[in-house]
């Protein structure tokens, strides 16, 4: 029985991350494949190793990531939101060092809805005086 030492979640734009943390070698899985099988881009996978990096906990822990909504890039700093957060369960003196890299701030910014009698968001039909 494998036992988790903290969860936390993440959430960035509609994608949200529940992450497992466990004392292992440093492996990442994120819904059943490993971090960098299941990101397509470096970047995203760099992302998700940005809160170990800064805790210098980069093979201490074995991470459990469930992810679901949203794109790939949102569910890649759900991750990160959601690893720091645990992280923090874990070693609350890391937390000056996650804090000032904004990574325990949840990033609001979402998808304004659309409007009725409008194109989108904001913008309006074209307008016709004749």
């Amino acid at each position: 029985m494998v036992k988790n030492i903290a969860i936390g979640t993440g959430r960035r734009k509609t994608a949200t991350a529940r992450v497992y943390l466990r004392e292992g070698t440093g492996k990442i899985v994120v819904n059943g494949k490993d971090v960098a099988e299941y990101f397509d881009t470096p970047e995203q996978v760099r992302i998700v190793h940005q809160p170990l990096l800064v805790t210098s906990n980069e093979n201490k822990y074995d991470i459990l990531i469930n992810v679901i909504g949203g794109g790939l890039n949102g569910q890649a700093s759900a991750c990160l939101h959601g690893l720091s957060r645990a992280l923090l369960q874990v070693d609350p003196d890391s937390r000056t060092s996650l804090k000032a890299n904004g990574y325990l701030t949840r990033d609001s910014r979402m998808v304004e809805r659309k409007k009725y009698g409008q194109r989108g968001a904001r913008r309006r039909f074209q307008f016709s005086k004749r």
